[in-house]
């Protein structure tokens, strides 16, 4: 029986990449580093998860040899450049900049209002995950969610299964009785990895992906009902626990995506 639903949050509750990608610019240019990243660049770059990580990819494609000897000049660097890009993405989506996908709210209300209980499972900041859904919800967005699993909480990131399995374990229930919902192949493999029954709303950043083991895929959540993702949801036996570290479901093949 569906008793939850889990969101991951960029790309899946809002479009938030080009607000991203724009934050990080800032944050080099501030710094004076020279470098900028185009949407092409960017595009690639979303295949590592996590803004550090993605950053320090970056910085040892332009210098092979970086090197950092006790560790400490790369990771200060990197963690400055962080807190730059954080403050000018909060700054921008309390400017209003990002809205939450079409049929999110909705959905999300329809849920609460059938005791379904919602978590979130992401790999970016507590603060990022703050800034979009207290513009978007209002004060009190952190009662509408039973748990919550970020980048603070889940050090291996995505496609890795690890916040996807915190988040099933801090719910209590077993994956059979629980949806995902992710916009890219990384979150996808992690929440297949968990077991998890995910369904899929590419954006432009990811359409590009392979969505194979998608539950469906879909343009975006709104058209999409609470009857719809429960039938869908109870149509097939569940994608089976990938057990150890890193190793990802096996793909199952994808259902239509629904009429538009």
């Amino acid at each position: 029986m569906l008793q939850a639903f889990i969101f991951d949050v960029d790309g899946t509750l809002a479009d938030t990449e080009r607000v991203h990608l724009a934050a990080f610019n800032h944050a080099f240019e501030q710094e004076g580093l020279g470098w900028h990243w185009d949407e092409a660049h960017y595009t690639e770059l979303l295949a590592i998860s996590g803004g550090k990580e993605r950053m320090l990819h970056h910085w040892r494609q332009v210098s092979p040899g970086l090197t950092d000897i006790g560790g400490a000049g790369v990771t200060d660097t990197l963690n400055r450049l962080h807190e730059i890009k954080t403050a000018f993405y909060e700054s921008a989506v309390a400017d209003g900049a990002v809205t939450l996908r079409p049929g999110v709210l909705r959905l999300m209300d329809e849920a609460l209002a059938a005791g379904i209980r919602l978590a979130i499972a992401t790999t970016t900041s507590p603060v990022n995950i703050a800034a979009l859904l207290r513009k978007a919800i209002g004060a009190d967005w952190r009662m509408h969610f039973v748990a919550i699993g970020d980048a603070s909480t889940a050090p291996n990131k995505k496609p890795h299964p690890q916040v996807y399995l915190q988040m099933l374990s801090a719910l209590d229930l077993p994956a059979q009785d629980c949806l995902a919902f992710e916009d890219s192949a990384n979150g996808l493999a992690a929440a297949t990895g968990a077991g998890l029954r995910t369904v899929v709303t590419p954006t432009s950043f990811t359409a590009h992906h392979d969505f194979a083991a998608a539950l469906r895929v879909v343009p975006d959540l709104g058209a999409v009902s609470l009857t719809q993702l429960r039938a869908w949801h109870g149509e097939r036996a569940p994608v089976p626990l990938s057990h150890g570290a890193g190793r990802s479901a096996q793909p199952v093949a994808a259902k239509p995506a629904a009429a538009r």
